[in-house]
């Protein structure tokens, strides 16, 4: 019999489960991995690709009910969304299990299982991360994030570039929905240490009990369930990069100890007395300003300025006017991509609508209103209603709006006859792009001689 040229990877907290389900799976797949620890999840699939996942979901880390199997779950699909997870529960966890379909998994398996079934459900699994391998390689070949033309985020880009090469410390700054996360992966990309681990941790989702175990690993027999000696992130990023997403929302008692990792480049784990040494680059972002949360006592000033040898700020998209309508279109590709549409394309009001939207969710808003958009629209055309911004809009046509409409209106009128007309030399001038102009030429009626 022909083996599946895939890999498989079996987490269970029972051996007789491990050794079972691997002597089934291997007369059939090429590469059959398996955990007996939950939380040595991160560093396997930071140095393999993986295709199919069979997760129990009762570990009782932290957890209990299904809790850890969810938490991990949600864990695999942010580092690797194009694995698929199929959940292994026990008959009385149902509800749990479909609750993790909910949240992504692709299918469950009661425990003990029929082979014939877990076969074919591995099997499906293994087609469907094909599938998404190959539309992940398609919306890669298009460009692998927008970076835009405004100055402001030209800049940022810039610094980031320049920092990358460094190992300095760099804190992004900017709202949710900028691309912070985008960002710190760009700098780990182009940095030395590519060909290592990019670990990303949301301490802001972290539960306060579990954060030095998470974050620092632990010794057996540390606390209850700690069976065996586990690494933590940081660990786990040895030699690359670990991204620490909004650490403005870590509790002061906790920053001490983050304070203490950074500042002496060694980790202890629980239960542990040996500090054992890091060679991590660290990166971290936040929607606070940390300027203030310092001042008000919320955040340590020795950690703040630890952490940023670099400050890199993320403009909303309210300050990035003239990359509204190309992102748009870059997302509108990005989506089509992932969905198999045919051409796609915006209507005249759906993009005047865009460029006027505040986008206080800025760029998460946009992606999520213009995937609602292809899914819904009709004809191949995205209309207002699609992204449904009928309702929404960054100004209210007032006595004060209408005055500003005609002194824009002047000014174009004036820049074009200054430049004989010429549109593309217009645009420049007034800082929009020729689309941008030749909708504001329509809008207001200008005649162009």
């Amino acid at each position: 019999m022909k083996k599946t040229n895939s890999s498989i990877l079996i987490i269970d907290d029972q051996e007789d489960i491990l050794f079972a389900s691997k002597m089934l799976l291997k007369k059939h797949f090429e590469n059959i991995f398996t955990l007996n620890n939950p939380k040595n999840v991160v560093e396997l699939l930071a140095k393999n690709v993986i295709d199919v996942v069979l997760l129990d979901m009762n570990y009782r880390i932290g957890f209990e009910d299904g809790r850890e199997g969810l938490y991990l779950l949600k864990e695999i699909k942010t580092l690797s969304p194009r694995t698929v997870v199929i959940l292994m529960t026990a008959f009385g966890k149902v509800e749990t299990a479909v609750e993790g379909l909910k949240s992504g998994a692709f299918d469950y398996i009661l425990k003990p299982w029929e082979n014939e079934k877990l076969l074919s459900v591995v099997k499906q699994g293994v087609d469907k991360s094909r599938k998404e391998q190959k539309k992940q390689n398609n919306v890669e070949s298009i460009e692998e994030f927008f970076v835009g033309n405004s100055d402001v985020i030209k800049k940022a880009y810039s610094l980031a570039d320049k920092v990358a090469k460094t190992d300095a410390n760099v804190l992004i700054l900017g709202e949710n929905g900028t691309g912070k996360y985008v960002l710190s992966h760009h700098i780990h990309r182009q940095s030395e240490r590519k060909s290592n681990p990019f670990i990303h941790i949301d301490l802001g989702s972290l539960n306060t009990n579990i954060f030095e175990s998470e974050l620092f690993g632990y010794a057996q027999g540390a606390f209850t369930d700690a069976k065996t000696d586990t690494a933590g992130r940081f660990e786990m990023a040895q030699n690359g990069t670990v991204f620490l997403d909004e650490i403005g929302n870590v509790p002061l008692h906790l920053q001490s100890k983050l304070l203490q990792v950074i500042q002496t480049k060694t980790v202890t784990r629980l239960g542990e007395s040996k500090a054992r040494p890091l060679n991590v680059r660290i990166i971290t972002a936040t929607n606070l300003n940390l300027k203030e949360e310092v001042a008000d006592k919320n955040f340590r000033e020795d950690l703040y300025y630890r952490i940023n040898t670099m400050e890199i700020v993320l403009p909303p998209l309210r300050e990035r006017n003239e990359d509204k309508i190309p992102l748009s279109h870059y997302l509108l590709q990005k989506m089509m991509t992932k969905y198999e549409r045919d051409e796609i394309t915006f209507d005249e009001k759906a993009l005047d609508q865009i460029e006027k939207h505040a986008w206080n969710g800025n760029i998460r808003e946009m992606e999520n209103r213009i995937e609602r958009a292809v899914i819904l629209c009709e004809n191949n055309h995205i209309t207002v209603s699609d992204l449904d911004l009928e309702h929404i809009t960054a100004y209210e046509e007032n006595q004060e709006d209408i005055q500003l409409s005609a002194v824009e209106k002047s000014a174009i009128e004036k820049i074009l006859t200054k430049n004989n007309n010429n549109i593309s030399k217009t645009a420049k001038e007034l800082g929009l792009t020729r689309a941008s102009l030749y909708r504001r030429i329509e809008k207001y009626n200008i005649t162009i001689g």
